[in-house]
């Protein structure tokens, strides 16, 4: 009975409050908070009696450590452990958020690189032509990797590596990201609005200088001034990408 008495006063209590804990659970039951402990073990473990996934913070927490240890460290040399440390969450809690570093490294690319930006700005205006799509899909890019160096470098380091950790992550962006742009590109090439060429390499040419600006953007705001605003650069490689593409 004293069980079952905890989980309805827990899963009450977690409706309202989803960040409450042991102790908060324990007063709300009218138990002991040592009787919780002797009963679920944890937090993970009253979460799994009540069949709930950890509370929406714990990813996101987990997810901005990971973006700063994988920016320091690289995938391969990458600690769950630490990135549960850091974000402040159990060892099951992150396994349950993302079983292995496969799973997190693609959670880090949907949380914090430009490719959602990137569908939802290309969907409505798909029928438009290079000159107004390009511009705005960069601007969009840059917008979402401002001030996200450490992605940028992760990105590059990871996916030139191709280990099995990044699988996932490759075909997440071949497809969502890459994909969408290419698309694009072959119906304006068909349609004759842009020069016929390999869509992929077309595509290249457009990212490319824009990753290299972004990696190199820090030393060259200390070193050379630079002043532009980081959308009007991506503005800017997009018109000129849009020129040379013209047929």
């Amino acid at each position: 009975m004293t069980r079952d008495a905890v989980l309805q006063a827990a899963r009450t209590l977690l409706e309202r409050d989803r960040a409450a804990s042991l102790h908060d659970v324990a007063s709300a039951a009218g138990v002991s908070r040592a009787t919780v402990y002797r009963l679920f073990g944890s937090r993970d473990g009253l979460l799994q009696a009540l069949d709930l996934g950890p509370d929406p913070a714990s990813s996101e927490r987990v997810l901005a450590a990971a973006l700063e240890l994988v920016g320091r460290d690289g995938l391969a040399r990458l600690s769950m452990d630490e990135v549960a440390a850091v974000a402040g969450v159990s060892r099951a809690s992150l396994y349950r958020l993302f079983p292995g570093k496969a799973a997190l490294f693609r959670g880090l690319l949907a949380a914090y690189s430009p490719i959602e930006a990137i569908v939802e700005t290309i969907e409505p205006i798909r029928d438009r032509p290079p000159e107004e799509v390009m511009p705005a899909l960069a601007r969009a890019a840059a917008r979402t990797l401002a001030g996200r160096v450490g992605i940028v470098r992760a990105l590059l380091f990871e996916v030139s590596a191709a280990t099995d950790d990044v699988a996932e992550a490759i075909a997440y962006m071949a497809d969502r990201g890459v994909g969408t742009v290419v698309r694009y590109v072959v119906e304006q090439m068909a349609a004759g609005r842009l020069r016929t060429m390999h869509p992929l390499l077309a595509v290249q040419a457009l990212v490319g200088p824009m990753l290299i600006h972004l990696v190199t953007r820090p030393a060259a705001e200390r070193e050379l001034r630079l002043v532009i605003p980081i959308e009007d650069v991506a503005v800017e490689l997009a018109e000129l990408w849009v020129r040379a593409m013209r047929p």
